[in-house]
C-alpha cells in the first residue's frame, strides 16, 4: 500500500529544496494536480503547502501560469516577541509557546520571550512595560500579544501597548482575546476560539442537562473574550425561553463565601457557566464550603480544560481550546501581515469542543 505523505512534510521538503538551492529561483513547480498525484496526498494539501510557501515569500502563484520559486538561500529569519503576560496562571499560553519552539526551525524565525511575566496582575504592569521597549528597542519584526485582564485600567494599558508597537509600525497579532469590548473591534489581527459560541455551547449544555437557572461567575476586570462568552450565554437562554439577566453575571473573586452564598440556587435546576476551569474549580471549593453539592444541588461548568479540571473532586466539564492551532495559525497571520502590511485586521477564530464531565450530571 502506498504511504500517504502529510502536509508538513511536503512542505519542509519543498521549503529545504527552495532554501538550499536545489530548486532555484524562477523555476516552476509541479502543478497542483501532478504533485498531488505524485505524493498521493489531495489537491486541497498541496494548495495549502503552496499557499505556505508563497506566505514565506519563496514562491508566488499566478492564476493560468503556475507557481514560480521566488527566493533561495537568502531569506529574511525574522524574530518575534512574545508578550504574553498570562502564561503563568492558564496552561493554554504554555502550549502555544510550545507550538511556536516546534515551529521556529521548520518556518525560519525565533522568538524572544521573557518567561512568566508575574503571577500577580498589579505587578505585571511595570514588567510588561520594560518588555515592551525592550522588544522595540531590538527591533523585532512582529509581536504576538495577549492582552492583560484583572487590573485596574488595563483597558488604558492593553490599547496603549497596542498603539506603541504600531507606531514602530511593528506588526501585532492579538492571541486570545481583543483589546476592545465586544462587539468593538480593534485594527490588530486576532488568533483565537469563537468565544461567543463557546458560551452558546456551555449554556445550552446545561439547559439541555436540566437547567431552567443559569447564571454565569467571573473575576472582576476579566478579559473581553468573558464578555463574549456572557453573551453567547445568554443568546443560548434567549433561545431556550429562560430569562438571563444582570442579576444572573456574578462578577467576585471565586473564593469569596459571602458571594457564593447568594447565588440563587433552585436545587436540581440551576447551572453556573465559569469564566474559566480555575475559576470553576475555586468556586466548587467554595460552594461546598456553603454545604452545597456539585451535581447534586447544581451544575457547574467552565472554559480551558486545563489537566487538573479531570481530577477535581467532582471532574470539571469544559471546553477544550485547541492551543496548538492558535499557535500555529498565529504564526500564518503574522506572515500574511508581514507580506501584506495595508490589509484589513484579520480574525481567525478555531473551534474547540464540548468536553461532558460529570459536574455538568444531575445525580439523586
Amino acid at each position: 500500500m502506498t504511504r500517504k505523505n502529510s502536509y508538513l512534510e511536503i512542505f519542509e521538503s519543498l521549503r529545504a529544496d527552495i532554501l538550499e538551492g536545489r530548486i532555484i529561483p524562477g523555476a516552476l513547480l509541479p502543478s497542483e494536480h501532478e504533485l498531488s498525484e505524485k505524493m498521493n496526498v489531495s489537491r486541497p494539501t498541496i494548495a495549502k503547502v503552496y499557499n505556505a510557501l508563497q506566505q514565506e515569500g519563496l514562491v508566488k502563484k499566478k492564476a493560468g501560469f503556475g507557481t514560480m520559486v521566488m527566493r533561495s538561500q537568502d531569506k529574511k529569519q525574522y524574530t518575534f516577541g512574545l508578550l504574553l503576560p498570562g502564561s503563568g496562571e492558564t496552561e493554554i499560553f504554555r502550549i502555544i509557546i510550545d507550538q511556536f519552539i516546534q515551529l521556529e526551525k521548520a518556518r525560519d524565525f525565533n522568538c524572544l520571550w521573557e518567561g512568566t511575566v508575574a503571577n500577580n496582575a498589579e505587578v505585571r504592569k511595570e514588567i510588561i512595560m520594560r518588555i515592551c521597549h525592550s522588544y522595540i528597542e531590538k527591533k523585532v519584526d512582529g509581536v504576538f500579544f495577549s492582552p492583560l485582564e484583572r487590573t485596574d485600567s488595563v483597558n488604558d494599558l492593553n490599547i496603549g501597548i497596542c498603539n506603541m508597537f504600531y507606531a514602530k509600525k511593528i506588526p501585532l497579532v492579538l492571541l486570545d482575546r481583543d483589546i476592545l469590548m465586544f462587539p468593538n473591534r480593534s485594527k490588530f489581527d486576532l488568533v483565537g476560539i469563537d468565544n461567543f459560541q463557546a458560551g452558546y455551547l456551555m449554556a445550552e449544555h446545561l439547559v439541555k442537562a436540566g437547567c431552567n437557572i443559569v447564571h454565569f461567575f467571573c473575576r472582576r476586570n476579566s478579559a473581553y473574550s468573558v464578555d463574549m462568552r456572557i453573551a453567547g450565554c445568554r443568546a443560548a437562554l434567549i433561545a431556550a425561553g429562560i430569562s438571563f439577566t444582570t442579576d444572573n453575571i456574578f462578577i467576585s473573586e471565586p473564593n469569596n463565601l459571602e458571594t457564593a452564598k447568594k447565588i440563587p440556587i433552585d436545587k436540581g435546576k440551576t447551572g453556573i457557566v465559569c469564566a474559566n476551569d480555575s475559576t470553576a474549580a475555586v468556586l466548587m471549593s467554595t460552594l461546598a464550603a456553603a454545604g452545597i453539592k456539585v451535581a447534586t444541588d447544581l451544575l457547574i461548568v467552565g472554559f480551558d480544560d486545563m489537566k487538573y479540571s479531570r481530577n477535581l473532586r467532582v471532574p470539571l466539564t469544559t471546553y477544550w481550546q485547541p492551543c496548538e492551532d492558535i499557535g500555529r495559525l498565529s504564526i500564518d497571520v503574522m506572515y500574511s501581515r508581514i507580506r501584506n502590511v495595508d490589509q484589513s485586521p484579520v480574525t481567525v477564530c478555531v473551534s474547540g469542543r464540548l468536553i461532558v464531565r460529570e459536574s455538568s450530571r444531575f445525580v439523586q
